[in-house]
């Protein structure tokens, strides 16, 4: 029961906070970000920054421990292959994080904030994902 629906809800709800408070969950602020070449807003700089030095660590961490305090084993990748797939979807991933000024992690806590273009967000995102899935005959 705890390790699977309390551990899980636990991360989630802090992630979703950190979002939020990181200013992630603001499309303007996200859009500011990127606008490299305008009027640049450093701020979600250093929300990757922490993100980033909080993993380094945790990586740090895994490296010592035998095992998971909540798990069997680690699920890590096994694999460091760089394919067309991979670039091609990391680019639309960029082109409607760009756009939208939301990716999958702030657009579902954004619901909370603003439901509504949320939603649409969210909903689009999720066709998408469908639309990957029927295409590649797994759905």
């Amino acid at each position: 029961m705890i390790r699977d629906t309390l551990v899980p809800l636990a991360a989630g709800t802090i992630f979703g906070a950190g979002l939020t408070i990181g200013g992630m969950t603001d499309p303007a602020r996200v859009r500011g970000f990127l606008d490299l070449f305008g009027d640049w807003d450093p701020t979600l700089a250093f929300v990757m920054g922490g993100a980033v030095l909080v993993m380094a660590l945790a990586w740090m961490l895994q490296r010592r421990m035998l095992r998971p305090f909540l798990a069997e084993g680690f699920a890590l990748p096994d694999r460091s292959d760089i394919t067309p797939r991979l670039v091609g979807g990391s680019a639309l991933f960029g082109i409607g994080w760009a756009i939208a000024g939301l990716c999958p992690g702030p657009g579902f806590a954004a619901l909370a904030i603003e439901p509504l273009s949320a939603a649409i967000f969210v909903a689009a995102m999720l066709a998408g994902m469908l639309l990957v899935r029927l295409l590649e005959g797994q759905g």
